[in-house]
């Protein structure tokens, strides 16, 4: 069993639902942890800040058609954080090498949240990979109403703000009883403040946007709580050819509270595409 990121003892915890051994891919000296199902166009999906080590019902749902590959980011999940992980730019060359290495050329990318930064950040520097970009209640630009600072809520108040539907919430949230999960939870933390905590946009990305001239959907919960949603508009005003959906019923976590909506917006995006 993998470490947890940043620590050379502690396994990494296993979820009570969802969980499912990931698979190992030595990138550059660094084992990446990734999961991967289903047949047809290559997908890859980028995490958000949680939710990870689990095989979550929208990643099934997607993976009924497409080839759907999820891996976790450097210092997230069961892949150990580098000292070398820096910034953003570390990660959108981690996984270029990662996807040279699956013998992935061209694909559709999706981010979801800390992910969707990522996803943007990657289709920038390789547009000509894209065949489509999907960013789903992203962050990662300036704006005027970024939403609350979550580096200062308590572990209680994030969840309150994470999640729309809270009956979603006991399957997916980690077991504040569990010192594993706790590690796990604190050392995932330290890489999204490594990453994020200033500053927390990217001015330059907006200019690089304009690069990114494939189809792009961008998914927005209807009561995000987190994130406002001016930041979603944001990037469908950037992005040269994009459109927005609008998941109803949900927060910012509408992975888990919408599972079957979220990956059907998608895919039926994806689907077009490539027709």
């Amino acid at each position: 069993m993998a470490n947890a990121p940043g620590s050379d003892e502690l396994p990494v915890a296993q979820p009570q639902n969802y969980y499912t051994e990931p698979e190992f891919i030595d990138v550059n000296g660094l084992e990446t942890a990734y999961r991967r199902q289903g047949q047809g166009e290559p997908v890859l999906f980028l995490h958000g800040a949680g939710l990870t080590r689990m095989w979550l019902p929208m990643y099934a749902r997607c993976a009924k058609n497409v080839d759907f590959i999820a891996p976790e980011h450097p210092g997230f999940g069961a892949t150990a954080r580098p000292d070398w992980l820096s910034d953003f730019d570390d990660l959108v060359v981690h996984y270029d090498e990662l996807l040279a290495l699956l013998g992935v050329d061209e694909l559709h990318v999706i981010g979801y949240s800390l992910g969707g930064w990522i996803a943007a950040e990657f289709a920038a520097y390789y547009p000509r990979r894209l065949r489509s970009l999907t960013l789903v209640t992203p962050i990662g630009l300036r704006v005027d109403d970024p939403g609350p600072d979550a580096f200062k809520f308590n572990p209680d108040e994030l969840i309150d703000h994470l999640f729309n539907d809270k009956s979603v919430i006991p399957s997916v949230v980690a077991d504040s009883e569990n010192f594993e999960e706790m590690v796990q939870g604190h050392a995932e933390a330290a890489t999204l403040a490594k990453l994020i905590w200033a500053p927390r946009y990217n001015l330059a990305l907006e200019r690089r946007l304009q690069r990114v001239t494939c189809p792009s959907l961008v998914v927005k919960a209807e009561n995000d709580r987190l994130v406002s949603g001016t930041m979603a508009d944001r990037y469908t005003e950037l992005l040269p050819n994009s459109q927005t959906v609008t998941i109803a019923g949900t927060g910012h976590a509408l992975i888990a509270e919408r599972p079957d909506e979220t990956a059907d917006a998608i895919t039926v995006f994806i689907t077009g595409v490539q027709q």
